[in-house]
């Protein structure tokens, strides 16, 4: 069987918001991701192609190694996953979140804000190497423990 007609599976760990754009998010119980907008109530929202953000579990754990009590939600990411090697995924690969979602990876990766508290504190951050950005192509509502899945990319 060819890798490329696997389906790829992993958890979400926490849905976060923030009111503000440059602030810690609040995890939520579950969380709508409204289509060709972002996760509702969430700052970073809007027309445009960075509108949900993602980050695995296992990349926090790489900070949380270095001695830094860092929490799903505290680099600013939306969606926090486990079992799925975010980074890795293709421009364009579509995710299907919980029971109707439906995202598209459009970034991976980004520049660092200056003045990064995890960064002054340990001297490395993970969201510029390994966080994702999506764009909503189909709503609903998720919440943690909900599958994820990296669809092959003939599937839409």
């Amino acid at each position: 069987m060819q890798s490329d007609a696997l389906t790829v599976e992993g958890r979400v760990v926490a849905v976060s918001v923030s009111r503000r754009k440059g602030e810690k998010k609040t995890n939520l119980s579950l969380g709508q991701l409204l289509k060709n907008e972002g996760l509702e109530g969430d700052a970073h929202a809007g027309d445009w192609h960075r509108q949900v953000s993602l980050l695995a579990m296992e990349s926090i754990s790489k900070i949380q190694q270095k001695g830094l009590q860092v929490s799903p939600g505290d680099f600013a990411e939306n969606i926090t996953t486990t079992g799925l090697e975010l980074w890795e995924l293709p421009l364009g690969t579509r995710l299907a979140v919980g029971g109707q979602a439906l995202l598209e990876v459009t970034q991976i990766g980004k520049e660092c804000h200056s003045g990064c508290a995890i960064y002054d504190q340990v001297g490395d951050c993970v969201m510029p190497r390994e966080g994702i950005f999506t764009r909503v192509l189909e709503g609903g509502i998720i919440r943690p423990g909900d599958t994820i899945r990296a669809l092959p990319k003939d599937t839409g």
